[in-house]
């Protein structure tokens, strides 16, 4: 068991747990969702090689990747100036498109972005 801790409800937070009444009903709920997005990760993704690894971390290199970005992974890839010896960015993009967003969602996360 943690211990306590405050955290602050974003507008995600805040959707996610509007319809809850009490405390212990709010951190029911936050805790399925999160066991039930950390099995999702176990499952999803794309066999990336070391290098397309490395491209797509650097095009996430800002930070925060929003949904919206996340789909826009293929077009990003496309116009990135990363270069690397074994890398075929169009190939790349082609593999993002075909991806369902969970699996994107999950590379993105295993990346740590």
């Amino acid at each position: 068991m943690i211990q306590n801790t405050r955290i602050h409800f974003g507008p995600p937070l805040a959707l996610l747990t509007a319809q809850q009444t009490n405390t212990l009903a709010i951190s029911g709920k936050i805790n399925r969702t999160a066991e039930r997005y950390l099995e999702i990760m176990r499952h999803r993704g794309l066999d990336l090689s070391q290098v397309e690894r490395d491209c797509i971390a650097y095009v996430c290199d800002f930070g925060f990747v929003a949904p919206q970005e996340i789909r826009e992974l293929p077009f990003e890839v496309r116009l990135t100036e990363f270069e690397s010896e074994g890398l075929n960015k169009e190939v790349l993009a082609q593999r993002l498109e075909a991806a369902s967003f969970e699996d994107l969602v999950a590379v993105v996360e295993k990346l740590g972005f």
